[in-house]
């Protein structure tokens, strides 16, 4: 089973620095509907404009990955990491025991465009740890290449969490298909441009929440940038 839920169906914060979509409830926003499917809990699409962002705050036993569009973010977190997260590069933040954070946009007239995922940890009370990877454009074409997953297999961030996220481009006649456990769900979330997911339509920001399916297929994708999470019932 397939449903598709549209971009202009999320839910809409606009604090003037920062313009936010939301997945899933969060904040203000909120929706019984929605809040969450299986172990994946937030997906926010984030533009931080220029000069401002994130004060400093804290987080406890959740999996946080940032993967950014454009710009670039900057991360200073108390366990001493001072980072800037560039397009192309996936951040892993375990909160584990608790930490601190913030996250800010220093890049002069230009907005900071990301994505900010939670997972919620199989595990809980783990030691708070960082991880940075970048993955080259040419490993994510045509194709769906592991960004984050248990252990970090195949060059992935490494999460607490039954999960596996998966990020691709399609364009024309590229195409990828994901044997997948009907018991499990799945979440296709289309960053950019079209594609076809099981012979559904997206469009950008759109996504499909999917559940006793065996397999997932991309197809037909027109200058096409996705993420596809395995989740845990």
């Amino acid at each position: 089973m397939l449903t598709i839920r549209h971009s202009n169906e999320r839910g809409l914060a606009d604090h003037g620095w920062l313009k936010s979509r939301h997945s899933f409830s969060f904040a203000d926003y909120y929706d019984p509907r929605h809040m969450g499917w299986g172990n994946l809990r937030v997906i926010n699409e984030d533009r931080i404009a220029p000069g401002t962002g994130f004060g400093t705050h804290g987080h406890r036993d959740m999996e946080i990955i940032s993967y950014v569009l454009s710009g670039n973010l900057a991360h200073k977190d108390s366990m001493g990491n001072i980072k800037g997260i560039p397009p192309g590069d996936v951040q892993r933040m375990s909160a584990g025991t608790g930490v601190r954070h913030s996250e800010f946009n220093h890049a002069e007239g230009q907005t900071t465009h990301f994505l900010q995922i939670w997972i919620e940890p199989n595990e809980t009370g783990v030691p708070p740890s960082y991880e940075q990877i970048t993955v080259p454009q040419d490993e994510k074409k045509g194709r769906l290449r592991l960004v984050a997953a248990p252990g970090g297999d195949e060059g992935a961030v490494n999460i607490h969490a039954d999960a596996r996220l998966y990020a691709g481009l399609f364009d024309g006649a590229e195409h990828a298909e994901l044997k997948m456990d009907p018991a499990r769900k799945a979440y296709v979330h289309l960053v950019r441009g079209e594609l076809k997911v099981n012979g559904q339509a997206l469009k950008e920001g759109d996504a499909a929440l999917i559940q006793d399916e065996s397999d997932i297929r991309i197809t037909d994708g027109k200058d096409a940038e996705v993420l596809v999470f395995d989740l845990q019932p």
